[in-house]
């Protein structure tokens, strides 16, 4: 049985992990029998989105482990504990949490910073082989990783005109586009990624690439 580390950055689209990219990688996941461990930094997040009106919620602060989780039903663990030599592959789903709290993407483009956690998680991962499975703007923290180690990766953020495509080519990987129910494999690097909600446009879209993205990265691992 093969396990997984997934790594997520909040709930909620806005301002943390995508509900339904987590969730349907949980289910794939489990669906191929793979055996499932969630991490998430603990520390605030960004800021906090009023998701029913999309504006900042002034005045409010959330803990990004806290809130993630509501998504593994309190069956997580704080990003300090994630081991790359524990586990066969890893997974982060997006959500603009991904581009605010696992790095600052949203804010700084192709000159963002990446949590340090995530960081060396990501580097002990492609140093030891084990193939890695960003989804939506989540491959923009793993190309800006391994582009500051002089590593040219292969990653989609969505469609070939998507604003993420300048930010991320600017750090010196290969974007490319790509449909929803598709993925993108990046061979040399064991780098397997899809669009999901960059281009949704529904559940059930999405849903068929994330299931690519989990099988092929539990045939690479």
């Amino acid at each position: 049985m093969p396990k997984v580390a997934v790594v997520l950055s909040g709930s909620g689209v806005y301002d943390g992990s995508e509900l339904h990219e987590a969730i349907l990688t949980l289910l794939h996941l489990d669906e191929a029998g793979a055996e499932i461990h969630c991490f998430a930094p603990d520390k605030e997040q960004l800021h906090v989105i009023n998701h029913l009106k999309g504006e900042p919620s002034e005045g409010q602060s959330r803990n990004v482990l806290v809130e993630a989780a509501r998504i593994a039903r309190g069956q997580i663990q704080p990003l300090t504990d994630a081991k790359a030599a524990d586990f066969d592959a890893l997974i982060l789903p997006g959500g603009y949490g991904a581009a605010k709290n696992l790095c600052t993407f949203a804010i700084d483009g192709a000159n963002c910073e990446v949590d340090p956690l995530l960081r060396q998680l990501v580097l002990d991962f492609y140093r030891a082989g084990k193939p890695i499975g960003p989804m939506c703007i989540a491959p923009a923290a793993v190309a800006k990783i391994l582009a500051d180690e002089g590593i040219t990766t292969t990653v989609t953020v969505g469609a070939a005109e998507d604003p993420a495509v300048e930010g991320v080519t600017a750090m010196g990987a290969r974007a490319v586009g790509c449909r929803v129910d598709d993925i993108v494999v990046d061979e040399v690097n064991r780098i397997v990624s899809t669009p999901a909600y960059q281009l949704g446009p529904s559940i059930a879209h999405v849903s068929k690439g994330i299931r690519k993205l989990v099988q092929k990265v539990l045939e690479m691992a």
